[in-house]
């Protein structure tokens, strides 16, 4: 995800301060990991740097100065160009899941128990999900649903990487490429 253009995005409906940016971003985008201030600043001043953002106000106060941003003709283009532009599928091609099963059977480690593992966190963490699904709606219900739809993926992949094990096994003897 591009949290520059995100930033961006939040700006459309209209001016706003940078607290508030990073409430909004943390509110829907930020579940899992919320925005460090220091970012959502830096960002916002490289958006206003290319053209993209305008600071229209700046209040005085006790503490640091409030600064209000707008988004820009040429902001709101780069975010049609971001919507509208489809993500790559390959983006998927490989995973951090992918990595360490190939690592465990390149090095000769147990995969069973790293399949084993990752599927009952996947399962816990599913059955969280499942759970704020019911209380879920808006974006919030998307983001549920999309980390749902992936988790179920990867069990499919843990389930059938399994049953695949003796084969690969046999196939990296063959070719030289595990310890056995």
């Amino acid at each position: 995800m591009s949290t520059s253009t995100t930033l961006l995005a939040l700006l459309e409906p209209g001016p706003a301060h940078g607290y508030t940016l990073k409430r909004n971003f943390d509110q829907w985008f930020g579940r899992r990991r919320p925005l460090a201030f220091g970012q959502v600043y830096s960002t916002l001043a490289r958006l206003t740097r290319d053209g993209l953002a305008d600071q229209i106000e700046v209040e005085a106060g006790h503490g640091p100065d409030r600064r209000l941003y707008r988004i820009t003709p040429d902001g709101a283009a780069a975010v049609d160009d971001w919507v509208f532009t489809p993500q790559p599928a390959e983006v998927f091609a490989t995973s951090t899941l992918y990595a360490r099963v190939t690592v465990a059977l390149l090095s000769g480690r147990d995969v069973t128990d790293v399949l084993a593992r990752q599927r009952e966190a996947h399962l816990r963490r599913m059955r969280e999900l499942q759970a704020a699904r019911r209380q879920a709606t808006g974006a919030v219900l998307l983001a549920v649903t999309y980390e749902l739809a992936h988790l179920d993926a990867d069990l499919r992949w843990i389930e059938e990487s399994g049953t695949r094990l003796d084969t690969v096994r046999r196939h990296l003897d063959r070719t030289g490429g595990g310890h056995a």
